[in-house]
This record gives structure tokens, C-alpha cells and sequence, in this order.
């Protein structure tokens, strides 16, 4: 099985890419898309369909939203916090988690949120986000021991995933605050990347500014975290630069995992 996640950006603005991307990808399974920015009843399903995609969606107009393409229809589709724990439905209002059952693995979807700036509202509405995340996976975690989250996560976990780390305690998606919460949130999970690439200088993020990709300025913030039982069963995970090498491309590039 192959699983893709992609923050695209929008979808419409990167739609001819991202059917492109699964045209030359024949053996991916699922790809979860991250900032769809798109409400439901317009999203480009039909382009999908043609090629023979279902789709799952959970989106909001011009912001976040996520989505789930798959082979074969997902199963037990639940989107956002609430319709696991009502008691966090009130962060629902941001529509950023989709969850769904394939081939026996079960799926989280999510876009962290982003944090804007330290100390701000936003960064403490993400603080609370990823509190909330970790008490959604624990609620999860009994019935379903095999478990696949991934998405835009927005924390770049160590230094090692960082293009320059100086000063990165003061910098958003790398205080220490923000890869505290997320640990505490995947207790138990494994970063399936770093199963095959232990050494630096891999990155599925580049500002659009100051040339960042064209000079490898980035950060790894699009993560494959797996319970233990698929971590065993991870033989591959790698990011696909060739999406941010076309025209107007979104800044974030696929990563996929691929479980025997």
C-alpha cells in the first residue's frame, strides 16, 4: 500500500498538477491532501472520478480544508474532532482532520494549524489544537492498533529538519513548546522517513521567497507518523521534489510511505 500526503495550496489552483501527479503514480493507493481551500460543493470531484478516484472531503472557502482520495472507498469516515469526541467540536469550525478505514489501516488526515507568530493567538489556538489532537488519537488508539496519521503537521520535530536552525527557538513550527505538544500528541508512533533517511538536508517545504527551493531552504514539516505495528510494515518513504520543480507549484511537495 501507498500513501501520499500533500499540502496543495488549493486544489483548483493545482488541480492539473495534482492529476498529473496521480497519472504518473500508478501504484499510490491514497493521497491526503491538505489546504484544499474549497467548500464542498465545489470541489473538482469529476476530475478525480474520471481516473477512477473516490474522494472524501471536509473543506471551508479560501482556507484549510482536507480531503482523502483512494482507490476503493474509504471506510468509517469521520471528519473533525467531534465526530469522535463531541466535547471538541467547537475546533471543527477550522476544517483541518478527516479520518477514514482502508485496507485495514486507519487514516488520519490532518493540517495543523500553522501558529503565525510565537506568542500570538494563533500560536496558542495551535498549542490547543495539538492538545486536542493528542486526546483524539488516545480515543482512537484502542480500537484501531493500526494507525497512519499524516498531513501538514507544521512542526519541523529536530533541527536535523531545518535548513539553518539558529535561533529556531523563537521561530514558529520549531519551538519547543510546539515539538513538545506534537510528541505528546503521538505517543507510541514512528516517523516513517526517518526509518530510511537518518541524515539531514530533506525538506517537503520551501518559502516562496528568496529563491527557497532553488537554494534547498527548507524545512520538513509533511510527516507519516505509524503505530508500531506499521512502522514494521514501512519499506519505504520518500519526498517527490518533481511537483516543486513545475510552474507555479504549491510549497509543500508530496512524501509518500509505502507499507508491505
Amino acid at each position: 500500500m501507498q500513501v501520499a500526503t500533500w499540502n496543495v495550496n488549493s486544489i483548483r489552483t493545482r488541480l492539473d498538477q495534482v492529476i498529473t501527479w496521480l497519472a504518473a503514480n500508478p501504484k499510490l493507493d491514497i493521497l491526503c491532501l491538505q489546504e484544499t481551500k474549497v467548500v464542498d460543493p465545489d470541489f473538482p470531484l469529476g476530475a478525480f472520478e474520471q481516473l477512477g478516484w473516490h474522494l472524501q472531503i471536509y473543506g471551508q472557502k479560501s482556507y484549510n480544508g482536507v480531503a482523502i482520495a483512494s482507490r476503493q472507498p474509504l471506510a468509517q469516515v469521520r471528519l473533525g474532532f467531534g465526530a469522535v469526541l463531541p466535547e471538541l467540536a467547537e475546533l471543527d469550525q477550522q476544517k483541518r482532520l478527516i479520518c477514514g478505514v482502508y485496507g485495514g489501516v486507519t487514516l488520519v488526515n490532518l493540517y495543523i494549524p500553522n501558529g503565525a507568530e510565537v506568542g500570538s493567538a494563533k500560536y496558542e489556538y495551535k498549542l490547543q489544537w495539538l492538545a486536542a489532537l493528542q486526546t483524539y488519537l488516545a480515543a482512537l488508539r484502542p480500537t484501531t492498533p493500526d494507525l497512519l496519521v499524516c498531513g501538514d503537521f507544521n512542526v519541523a520535530p529536530a533541527d536535523l529538519d531545518i535548513y539553518n536552525p539558529k535561533g529556531r527557538e523563537q521561530k514558529v513550527m520549531a519551538t519547543d513548546l510546539e515539538r513538545n505538544a506534537l510528541a505528546a500528541a503521538l505517543p507510541n508512533f514512528q516517523d516513517a522517513f526517518r526509518k530510511f533517511a537518518p541524515d539531514g538536508g530533506h525538506y517537503s517545504w520551501w518559502d516562496y521567497r528568496s529563491g527557497g527551493f532553488a537554494r534547498n531552504r527548507g524545512w520538513r514539516i509533511d510527516h507519516h507518523y505509524l503505530s508500531q505495528s506499521l512502522y514494521q510494515r514501512a519499506i519505504a518513504c520518500w519526498i517527490d521534489l518533481e511537483p516543486r520543480r513545475q510552474p507555479q507549484p504549491s510549497d509543500h511537495t508530496p512524501v509518500i510511505v509505502e507499507l508491505d
